[in-house]
């Protein structure tokens, strides 16, 4: 007679037992081996039972085949998630290594160009309060200005939504929608001459389409100090447009412009080799009202600002067709950079 169950505990201690997968596939062959394998060697001998025999102890030995495979099918994958047990005899995994998404690239060389011509890189919040964001850049409550930003307002209390009351008189906050403020917040502090630079997520309300986004990021410059003019700016914004168009012929131009919190203000056009010309921002002298604002005399000090949008400035350099993609998280686009 067979003892099946003799067989199972013996064979479930060896499994047990085990601490490779080496000796893990010793105890397979012991037991299921094709040619020397006990259950194996049981299996054949049912040719030589009877019918009744046969009927009687073929389920019983095929169950317990079944139950050792399962132990060991079991204790393989306890070895495999071990991270102190390694199979030597498999083959080696290649692990995918990450890298820093196209923006983060883009702004890294961005601030590696500027710090070469002496640029200091700053930063500030991206929730702001309406001063920074507007009142100190020449952009009062009434402003018609207004309307080119519209915004995401922080709910405070009962007061929020997309344009807060104010009849309360508390400070509002909100998204910013530029990273003028983080100028503003610099000049308050700090003490002419310098030159800075600051990039960053920006916010407006808006519809996405191909070319627009709610949310964005840009880079902001500014350099202040004495006899400060829009040729120092042209200079700088021609040494950075040739760094970072490396390789091609560039060409650029200003076209008069409105903005609140500069004047003159001009839009910089960026030509490359023989392509149209390309809008890529703007900029332009610091207006007298600015400088007020953080307690310069606009009489002693000038300066120049810009800003540019860091998404932008990545389409035009690699040909990316919708900004949207920037924000997909789609791996193919993503790994292509």
């Amino acid at each position: 007679m067979i003892d099946i169950e003799d067989i199972k505990k013996r064979a479930v201690i060896e499994i047990d037992g085990v601490v490779s997968g080496d000796e893990l596939e010793v105890v397979r062959l012991r037991y299921l081996g094709r040619k020397q394998g006990e259950i194996t060697a049981l299996l054949k001998s049912l040719k030589d039972m009877s019918m009744e025999e046969k009927k009687e102890v073929g389920p019983l030995i095929q169950k317990l085949k079944e139950d050792i495979e399962e132990a060991i099918s079991f204790k393989k994958k306890n070895l495999s998630d071990d991270p102190s047990i390694i199979d030597v005899t498999l083959p080696g995994r290649k692990t995918e290594r990450g890298h820093l998404g196209i923006i983060t690239q883009t702004e890294d060389e961005i601030r590696r160009i500027f710090n070469s011509m002496n640029f200091s890189v700053i930063d500030g919040p991206e929730m702001e309060d309406e001063h920074h964001n507007f009142d100190a850049l020449n952009i009062p409550p009434d402003h018609p200005a207004r309307e080119m930003w519209d915004t995401f307002w922080i709910k405070t209390g009962k007061e929020g939504g997309k344009n807060p009351s104010t009849s309360s008189g508390q400070e509002r906050y909100l998204l910013r929608t530029h990273t003028s403020p983080v100028q503003v917040r610099y000049m308050e502090t700090h003490k002419p001459p310098f030159q800075i630079i600051s990039s960053g997520k920006t916010y407006r309300y808006e519809a996405t389409d191909a070319t627009h986004e709610t949310n964005f990021h840009q880079v902001e410059g500014l350099m202040v100090g004495k006899d400060i003019s829009l040729a120092n700016f042209k200079f700088v914004i021609s040494e950075f447009f040739r760094q970072f168009f490396s390789g091609k012929t560039v060409k650029v131009r200003f076209r008069s412009s409105y903005f609140p919190f500069v004047e003159p203000g001009v839009e910089v056009d960026v030509k490359l080799d023989d392509s149209r010309w390309l809008e890529m921002g703007g900029a332009g002298m610091v207006h007298p009202k600015v400088l007020k604002a953080v307690g310069y005399d606009p009489r002693e000090w000038q300066g120049f600002a810009f800003g540019f949008g860091v998404e932008r400035l990545t389409i035009i350099k690699y040909g990316i067709p919708d900004i949207r993609l920037f924000s997909s998280g789609d791996l193919k686009f993503i790994k292509k950079f």
